[in-house]
């Protein structure tokens, strides 16, 4: 089982190639803005499964999330610094190891990025897809490297 650095690691590589061959592909191509802001949540979406431990995961998840926080804050974007706090509070509800750690929680957790936004500001989905799915991809990351499909 890697520790935050491996799940770190492996959710920058896998994502960039990933990120990279979309837009190789011409299936998505996002500005370098946006596309910096996906990598930072695959990067949280690889470290929240071990959120809920005392750890160097838990810390760079709680930097990673300031700094996105901080600077949505400074660009205006109150309502989704709220989201993306709701969100980092989802691992006081379970235990290391319990139901975060699932397939089921890899689309079930992420999903609030998705669906409040929709319902409380009214926002069309189809800006959100590209950010649920790089949560669910960078969350995918975690438990491949915990060996979770094995």
């Amino acid at each position: 089982m890697p520790g935050y650095k491996g799940h770190a690691a492996g959710s920058l590589v896998l994502g960039a190639g990933t990120l990279a061959a979309l837009n190789w592909l011409g299936w998505y191509s996002p500005e370098p803005g946006p596309a910096v802001l996906l990598m930072g949540f695959v990067v949280l979406g690889s470290l929240f499964p071990d959120v809920d431990t005392d750890s160097m995961g838990q810390k760079l998840f709680y930097f990673v999330l300031a700094v996105i926080n901080l600077t949505l804050m400074v660009l205006g974007h109150y309502k989704w610094a709220a989201v993306l706090g709701f969100c980092a509070l989802l691992p006081v509800v379970a235990g290391h190891r319990g139901w975060i750690h699932t397939w089921w929680a890899m689309f079930l957790v992420p999903l609030a990025i998705f669906i409040i936004p929709i319902i409380f500001y009214d926002v069309p989905w189809e800006q959100l897809v590209p950010f649920y799915l790089a949560s669910v991809f960078g969350y995918f990351t975690h438990l491949l490297l915990d060996r979770k499909f094995v």
